[in-house]
């Protein structure tokens, strides 16, 4: 199941870049699609693809890669911006949410697209100067920047356009505007 909400029409400008934040799960994947133009920044989409713990592991991770691929067809996307696993409390966990992560990064492999990692700690160095800033301080960051009405929901696609907001705020990216 993907749960998205799209917020602004689709770019039109030459000079318009675009960037799908990936925030990577088995359980759910957050994603978030920025559109860049000059100084100005725009939310175009953000969701989470979730399934069920019932499914094979497999089947999971094929719904990850075809809700994916769906949305960098959709949006065309110059860059994707993944976030890098950073925590090791549970084995398991942190193996199969690499895999996940994996599935993110074929999807942008197959369709040639641009990838960029992010640290948890270069995301919220990115929002809000502090590298251990917490969750709700990421999500107000986003809500501001962004100008949204509320912190999107869930968790996992505020995540998401944090990792695509840490990515155009890099040097390379502004430099290619």
């Amino acid at each position: 199941m993907t749960m998205s909400v799209t917020t602004s029409p689709m770019p039109t400008s030459k000079k318009t870049k675009i960037i799908l934040g990936i925030d990577p799960g088995y359980a759910i994947t957050g994603f978030g699609v920025l559109r860049y133009e000059k100084n100005a920044c725009a939310v175009l989409t953000y969701g989470v693809i979730t399934s069920s713990p019932k499914e094979r592991f497999s089947k999971r991770l094929e719904r990850i890669h075809v809700e994916l691929q769906k949305t960098i067809r959709k949006y065309k996307p110059d860059i994707i911006a993944i976030e890098k696993l950073f925590f090791a409390k549970n084995t398991k966990t942190a193996l199969q949410v690499g895999e996940a992560r994996g599935i993110a990064i074929l999807a942008a492999e197959q369709n040639k697209k641009t990838i960029k990692e992010f640290t948890p700690l270069q995301i919220k160095q990115a929002l809000t100067g502090y590298g251990f800033a917490s969750k709700n301080q990421i999500q107000k960051m986003v809500q501001r920047i962004l100008k949204l009405k509320s912190s999107p929901k869930p968790d996992d696609a505020a995540d998401a356009l944090a990792v695509a907001l840490c990515c155009g705020q890099t040097k390379t990216f502004f430099n290619s505007l």
